[in-house]
């Protein structure tokens, strides 16, 4: 098995490889090929790859393909280890989405198992002195949705798998039972040095106590050593030889309960028992010949890629017109965040779950539509403010969320992009009793309020309004990405909204850009999500200021941001797959 860990820990915590190149530009005043030549080169595997956060995660993915399991059993198995090793990004007590590839029926699956709203919630229970109060939807019980990553992972092998569940649990429980190693970015998130999307007013002792329930009395971890969770190991004990059920009935759901309850929450164990996953129909479109599936709505994900896509196709229907422009050029640049607002700011009006509001696809997803929206683009200017919504103070955009993506191949042409999430970091901030489950804050994905921002600065309209047992909107973009029949990407990212802007960007890396897997998710990125009116950059866009002044000039309030989204990508090639390792974050791919 092949392992990639390309970076060592003065590159990590010193530069960085976003920096490397941001210094690179500095140096030789040069623009798309500096950061291809400061990136190593990808993994390289013949057979199968697996593309996630950690190095542990991704060789327990590429262990249950080799132990006879498909892409989907690996893509459970490396989900649950991640729960372990980043509690801060996924888990147990939270929900995602899958966007699969059967090679062997040519057939395309999305499942959504994204958190559900509890059957007692009410709009009203968040509100205080006639505004939304936002610490009611992410810290403590009202911000817990019912957690669907079990169920959901559970029907996945159940259905498309070759082993057992219990074959896909058993790694993780014995990384929680001392096997697990801190990543740099763990250590760094418990240093303070990461604030994962934590509420500014949670104080620094109550920290320390969460800090303290989830890794058995220890608040700080060195990088490298070895740690335990035992409680959680317990917790996964249960499922390996109960199932699902072990979870959603049962001691379990009984502190679940008990634990949202007693911090305000309203939740119940019917909710937990009534609890199921949905089959989805992915969406489809088409880009430069290519067959890009997406997840549709609660994903806003999918939406947003299709529209972002249609848009450049529209505006450069001969990708050489593109390629002319420059790939780091503020003219291309600044199509590109013209497209994104678009796309974000019909996230904001029309998209919700469709079990409970009509979301208009067929227009949102028409080509004549992204032509319209395409013409609408100047090159030398930005739209006015109302040609994309109401303006506002810019919010802090720096969290990454509580969110992981893992990319899988297998050696039978199975694919699967899989999207977990407990929403902000270390979600509600709170741990359900003895069972080491750190809970969801996905309640604060609804829109509280029209127009009001919630913890990534993302506004919504009524379409995403809290109701009983509704799914909140989201912004994961699990793709998968078909040449004809075959696999040719599988991506996805976290970090909140910028991993649709992350995603958008890894994607046009490869197809239009022609670069491999590990230079198309080095590059450096930008995210505008329409409101609030700010275009985020990486310090290398903005370290090289011809660039940032071209954007500045177009009108652009330009911010410089750390990084923009954390992206975990496979590439088919003719010699096989190539996976990257995501610089900005522990990513490490395996493969054989």
């Amino acid at each position: 098995m092949a392992i990639q860990d390309q970076k060592s820990g003065a590159t990590r915590r010193g530069l960085g490889l976003a920096s490397l190149v941001a210094s690179a530009y500095l140096f030789c005043g040069l623009g798309m090929g500096v950061a291809f030549a400061a990136t190593p080169p990808p993994l390289r595997a013949a057979h199968a790859a697996v593309a996630s956060d950690n190095v542990q995660a991704s060789a327990i993915g590429v262990a249950a393909l080799k132990a006879g399991g498909n892409a989907i059993d690996a893509a459970c198995a490396t989900a649950l280890a991640l729960g372990v090793v980043h509690p801060f990004a996924s888990g147990i007590g939270g929900g995602g989405f899958a966007v699969v590839y059967v090679a062997r029926e040519r057939r395309l699956y999305a499942l959504d198992f994204r958190e559900r709203a509890p059957s007692g919630i009410r709009a009203d229970m968040f509100i205080k002195d006639g505004k939304a109060d936002p610490k009611l939807s992410r810290e403590g019980g009202l911000a817990v949705a019912v957690p669907g990553e079990v169920r959901g992972l559970a029907e996945l092998v159940r259905h498309l798998g070759k082993l057992p569940f219990s074959r896909c649990v058993a790694p993780a429980e014995k990384l929680a039972a001392g096997g697990a190693r801190v990543s740099w970015r763990l250590a760094e998130v418990l240093e303070g040095k990461q604030q994962p999307g934590a509420p500014d007013s949670s104080p620094a002792r109550n920290q320390q106590e969460l800090y303290a329930r989830i890794f058995d009395g220890k608040t700080t971890l060195a990088e490298g050593e070895t740690f335990r969770r035992v409680d959680l190991a317990a917790t996964l004990s249960k499922l390996r030889k109960g199932g699902p059920d072990a979870f959603y009935k049962g001691e379990i759901a009984g502190e679940i309960v008990k634990a949202v309850n007693e911090s305000g929450g309203v939740m119940t164990r019917e909710d937990l028992e009534r609890y199921l996953p949905t089959e989805r129909k992915p969406i489809e479109v088409n880009y430069r010949g290519l067959r890009v599936a997406v997840m549709p709505p609660p994903s806003s994900g999918g939406v947003a890629l299709a529209e972002i896509l249609g848009i450049l196709a529209a505006r450069y229907p001969n990708v050489g017109e593109m390629v002319q422009s420059g790939r780091e050029s503020s003219a291309y640049l600044h199509v590109l965040a013209e497209a994104m607002k678009h796309a974000f700011s019909d996230r904001a009006r029309h998209l919700g779950d469709p079990d409970f509001v009509t979301v208009p696809l067929d227009r949102l997803l028409s080509s004549d539509y992204h032509a319209a929206l395409a013409r609408r683009i100047k090159d030398g200017a930005v739209g006015p403010a109302e040609s994309y919504g109401t303006p506002s103070a810019p919010a802090d955009l720096h969290r990454d969320g509580g969110t992981t993506h893992v990319s899988i191949v297998d050696a039978q042409g199975n694919a699967v992009a899989l999207t977990t999430t407990i929403n902000l970091g270390f979600g509600a901030r709170l741990v359900a009793g003895r069972t080491g489950i750190v809970l969801n804050n996905q309640m604060d994905d609804f829109a509280m309020q029209p127009g009001v921002a919630n913890g990534f600065g993302l506004i919504g309209s009524a379409q995403n309004m809290v109701l009983p047992n509704k799914r909140p909107l989201s912004s994961m973009t699990p793709t998968i990405v078909l040449d004809g029949d075959d696999v040719r990407l599988v991506a996805g990212a976290a970090g909140g909204p910028n991993i649709i802007t992350a995603t958008a960007q890894a994607l046009l890396n490869v197809v239009d850009w022609n670069l491999d897997a590990q230079a198309s998710i080095a590059e450096p990125r930008i995210h505008h999500q329409w409101f609030p009116d700010v275009l985020m950059v990486e310090p290398a866009v903005f370290a090289a200021r011809d660039v940032a002044d071209g954007l500045i000039k177009r009108g652009h309030k330009v911010r410089e941001i750390h990084h923009v989204g954390v992206s975990n990508l496979i590439v088919r090639t003719k010699r096989g797959w190539e996976a990257a390792a995501e610089p900005r974050s522990p990513s490490t791919p395996a493969g054989y």
